[in-house]
Formats: C-alpha cells, sequence, structure tokens
C-alpha cells in the first residue's frame, strides 16, 4: 500500500485518517497543502476518482474572492485550485490511483484487505 494524505496541521479530519492508519501500522505520507500545495500530475490523478467540483472547499475565506462559483470551466477551476490549494478540501487520501476525499473508512478497508490478499 502507499498511502499518501493530502491534508492540513490543523484539519480535524486529517487528523482522523492519520489515526487511523497510525493505530493499523500503516505507512503512509503527509502532504500538507498549505505549505507544498498539490502538483498538476498528482491533481490530474485525484481527478480520475473525484470530481473537480467536490474538491473545491466553498467555505474557504477565498472561495468568494475566486469566483469559483461564477466559472464554469473545469480548467479554469484547477488552474485556481494549483494556485491556492486554500481552496481544496481537505483530506484527499490516495492509494495509488484510486483516492477518496474525507474520513472514509469503508474505502480503507478496502484497501486494506485487497493489500493484505497481495501479500499471501
Amino acid at each position: 500500500m502507499n498511502i499518501q494524505i493530502f491534508g492540513r496541521k490543523k484539519c480535524f479530519d486529517t487528523k482522523k485518517v492519520e489515526r487511523y492508519f497510525k493505530e493499523r501500522r500503516i505507512k503512509y505520507s503527509l502532504i500538507d497543502l498549505d505549505e507544498k500545495g498539490i502538483s498538476k500530475g498528482e491533481l490530474n490523478n485525484i481527478k480520475i476518482c473525484i470530481k473537480i467540483n467536490d474538491l473545491i472547499n466553498t467555505n474557504a475565506k477565498d472561495y468568494k474572492k475566486s469566483n469559483l462559483d461564477k466559472i464554469r470551466a473545469a480548467e479554469m477551476k484547477e488552474e485556481i485550485l494549483l494556485k491556492n490549494p486554500k481552496l481544496i478540501k481537505s483530506p484527499i487520501v490516495r492509494n495509488g490511483k484510486d483516492a477518496v476525499l474525507g474520513y472514509n473508512v469503508d474505502k480503507f478497508k478496502e484497501w486494506e484487505s485487497s493489500y493484505e490478499q497481495k501479500k499471501i
């Protein structure tokens, strides 16, 4: 399993996801969206599983300023999210090419069981 967590240090759900993997002794890497942001390639991989509109944090302070609510083109929304990662919801949890938004225990268990089956 290759777990990546794109989140924020002060985000409660990010901490819950981290705790989930720590308790099960599953290695993961945490990428702080506020410090490092997200690369275009990573965003493209995430978009395969999660719609771009679902990634937008409508509660963020910069949401109204960015006019994301008025933009229809997905490419424009992507560019805005890449330039301003504070507009991205967190956490995004990736396992290879698969990704989920938020604390999704069912998906995490599915990843664990498929990983265990591959080990056998």
